[in-house]
């Protein structure tokens, strides 16, 4: 999904999650580097009523209520480089454990997602859509089918420029075969590697070898969970110049989330936000 600015000369990216905990967030109060192609992934569109019962591909904005149609106009009017997502579906909804579940008609569930989708795409000013489901049954071979053919018609009808997926560590089979079919209409991979249980950066090195050849070197992004698991700190940042000394092109970064930033105890909120964009207009520089 080659969608970049014409004014972003290297093409890189950096997303975060923004949204998923309910707390009040604003994409104003995220620091934005305008030589940047910035993504905000507001989190989460799901097909589900409040309770977490499926509804046959009908999506519904449950991201925070401080996300608002106006607040996506307004960040994007003031920073041309910024496009905003819909996540779909996350972890869960309340105490509602998500999962995908096989339609009863697969093109009755991309028509009606396609629709609903499309409807919160043009209400809230957005450019893509994200894939974070994160519970399979056994047999999920409509996976791969419902989602690859619902961002193709996405695409096919210039209703989103861009796609993205987010497996974790035990979500990579039903995201690899997503990938085998779909990859041509997939633009980024988001994998959650703080779920890979990696706390130094040797083993990050290898994590990111290991995910690059399921997927695709060009469109795996390292990512990193503020206050939260797997590596931490400065570690990350130190990962990313080994990353860059064994071969491998940092084309962007993912961070989860703007939520937790916001309330870290840290002296200066955003810090990794900030410092991930520095990082990445440093080694556009050098290449």
């Amino acid at each position: 999904m080659n969608i970049l600015f014409c004014f972003v000369s290297d093409g890189k990216v950096f997303m975060e999650y923004i949204g998923a905990t309910g707390k009040p967030v604003t994409m104003d109060e995220v620091p934005i580097d305008d030589g940047i192609d910035f993504h905000f992934i507001l989190s989460f569109a799901i097909d589900a009523d409040a309770s977490g019962n499926p509804q046959n591909g009908i999506f519904k904005p449950y991201w925070a209520s401080s996300l608002t149609p106006e607040s996506v106009d307004a960040v994007k009017s003031k920073h041309p480089n910024v496009k905003a997502m819909a996540s779909l579906s996350g972890w869960s909804l309340g105490s509602t454990t998500l999962r995908w579940y096989k339609p009863e008609n697969s093109q009755t569930w991309i028509s009606n997602a396609f629709k609903s989708l499309k409807s919160i795409i043009q209400t809230y000013n957005l450019d893509g859509i994200d894939i974070d489901y994160e519970n399979f049954p056994r047999h999920n071979e409509s996976f791969s089918y419902c989602i690859g053919e619902l961002i193709t018609y996405l695409k096919n009808q210039s209703v989103i420029s861009v796609a993205t997926i987010a497996p974790y560590r035990l979500t990579t089979i039903p995201y690899v075969q997503l990938f085998a079919a779909y990859g041509g209409v997939i633009d980024y991979v988001n994998h959650q590697f703080y779920t890979d249980k990696v706390r130094t950066t040797e083993a990050y090195l290898e994590d990111f070898r290991l995910r690059t050849a399921q997927f695709d070197k060009e469109k795996v992004l390292p990512s990193y969970e503020i206050d939260g698991r797997g590596i931490q700190g400065e570690a990350f940042f130190d990962a990313l110049h080994i990353l860059e000394e064994n071969g491998f092109d940092i084309n962007g970064i993912m961070i989860y989330s703007a939520d937790a930033s916001a309330s870290t105890n840290l002296t200066t909120k955003f810090y990794y936000e900030q410092k991930s964009q520095e990082f990445l207009l440093n080694s556009s520089r050098k290449s």
